[in-house]
């Protein structure tokens, strides 16, 4: 989904003390030979039987079919000279979205910036999706490669919602390339490395790199994702965890209506057979999201909304062989090959802090659905001008105030709040079952549009959200009532008390 979004590493897991990848993503083309799925980086195959059906080996991870390649782009990137002994405005860990924005934005004002990233002309490996309406605002429709005049929600085999709401996959091709485009026309310099230490002194922070140089800034943004390379945490980190495999594909055909992309699919039909997946799959439930690009390419993705502890990868990859053999989508190649893991929730960054943070590293992943990219790429705005706004104060900032004060611009009281809600709603869903979440779904996508649009786009404040939930319960089934009140009592309690220690 998204904005389900997700940088290259291994499948798997990392301790939360090293870090989660934003995506996990391995793009070739490859033949599924003898209709057998591969798929994971350990060797584990899906092997046919007798009734044509595929039977996943016991507990392994499976084999994965496309071969990891890298696409770079063809620019001459303007490189920072460290021999000089500049100290830049500011330094850009990170060349997601997320910091090539910052980046692009700060220099626009004139500041110096140097962006730092290990692969800085490296193409994104993610499908990011998003609602058509976000990236309007953000006039980036160009960056947009696909786009379907509207999303489908299945609820189960008899009701389905249909979402009047444009959707688009992002070009992320011609994203980057415009942002670089704008970083290099501005005089943004590239060092092609990995900060692995800062050191920060009263006028300015000393960025250690891998190869050995320093690059010195006065201010330093934190853009590396769930990595949390620089930006300091100082409460236990317990998020709740987002899995999904995904393929682009080829497949000789598929029933969905490529006018519609599939927004979320709850049907288990398909775990019929499968005792084991079907219970599994009733306790913590996984959907299918789903772009048709034509009759015969499509992105499949198969999904864990939230669940804690995370979906053991093999398992989602199990229950999406079950899906597409149930659907009769037989694929003929795979383009690309993505494995996620996203964080959600948890507790915020130590607010303020030297080190700016913006991206995943800050706790900016909506809570309650995973969705980023959009909400990051809106606030780049609002912490390049801050930055810029308070290094060209007349009043001497030193730097703890200045980073003091773009942490306030970018977490103010109302987005705190927000996000205390979003997590309140994550906290629910981790607690339903597969009809518990269908029923929430039902009644969530027969609220109006502006509640479950903002809910999802993060337009809508504490006060309307207040509203919203009230809106939902309303439409809720008896049934959802009750399960949500007891369900939500205890995350409800939290919540409150979050808000007033906040407060406070």
């Amino acid at each position: 989904m998204d904005t389900l979004l997700k940088t290259p590493n291994k499948l798997g897991f990392l301790h939360p003390l090293h870090g989660f990848p934003e995506k996990m993503s391995n793009s070739s083309s490859s033949k599924l030979q003898n209709q057998e799925f591969r798929f994971g980086p350990k060797k584990s195959h899906l092997k046919l039987v007798r009734n044509g059906f595929v039977k996943a080996s016991t507990g392994a991870l499976l084999e994965l079919v496309p071969e990891t390649k890298k696409e770079n782009l063809d620019f001459e990137l303007p490189m920072y000279d460290p021999s000089k002994g500049l100290v830049v405005d500011l330094a850009v860990v990170g060349g997601g979205p997320a910091g090539l924005a910052v980046a692009q934005q700060v220099s626009e004002a004139g500041l110096s910036v140097c962006a730092i990233d290990p692969s800085p002309k490296l193409i994104w490996p993610n499908n990011y999706g998003v609602w058509v309406d976000e990236f309007e605002a953000m006039d980036l429709l160009d960056c947009l490669d696909t786009t379907w005049s509207g999303a489908v929600v299945f609820i189960d085999d008899q009701s389905k919602k249909d979402l009047g709401r444009p959707y688009g996959r992002v070009n992320r091709k011609q994203l980057k390339s415009k942002m670089l485009q704008k970083c290099i026309l501005n005089g943004v310099k590239f060092h092609q490395a990995k900060v692995i230490k800062v050191i920060h002194e009263e006028s300015k922070s000393l960025l250690i790199c891998n190869d050995g140089v320093t690059v010195q800034a006065a201010v330093v943004l934190d853009a590396t994702g769930f990595s949390r390379c620089l930006v300091q945490y100082d409460k236990p980190y317990n998020p709740g965890y987002q899995v999904a495999y995904g393929i682009l594909a080829e497949v000789e055909e598929h029933p969905f209506d490529v006018d519609k992309m599939v927004f979320m699919d709850w049907r288990d039909s398909h775990l019929n057979n499968d005792i084991k997946l079907k219970e599994g799959n009733s306790k913590i439930p996984t959907f299918l999201y789903a772009m048709p690009f034509s009759a015969n390419r499509i992105f499949l993705e198969e999904t864990s909304l939230v669940a804690r502890p995370g979906i053991p990868m093999e398992d989602i990859q199990e229950r999406m062989v079950a899906r597409l053999r149930h659907l009769g989508i037989k694929v003929k190649s795979i383009e690309e090959d993505e494995h996620c893991v996203i964080p959600m929730g948890g507790p915020l960054p130590v607010l303020p802090q030297r080190v700016v943070g913006i991206g995943g590293t800050a706790g900016m992943v909506h809570p309650s659905t995973g969705y980023m990219v959009a909400r990051t790429l809106a606030a780049a705005p609002i912490v390049a001008n801050s930055i810029v706004r308070y290094l060209g104060s007349d009043r001497n900032f030193s730097c703890n105030e200045l980073s003091s004060e773009v942490w306030k611009d970018l977490w103010p009281i109302e987005r705190r709040r927000q996000r205390e809600f979003f997590c309140f709603g994550m906290d629910i869903l981790l607690k339903l079952d597969l009809p518990g979440t269908r029923r929430f779904f039902d009644a969530f996508f027969d609220l109006e549009p502006r509640y479950w649009h903002g809910f999802l786009s993060s337009r809508l404040f504490l006060p309307e959200l207040l509203f919203f939930g009230l809106s939902l319960f309303s439409h809720a089934s008896n049934t959802s009532r009750i399960e949500i009140m007891a369900k939500g009592t205890v995350p409800l309690v939290n919540m409150i008390n979050n808000l007033i220690q906040d407060r406070n």
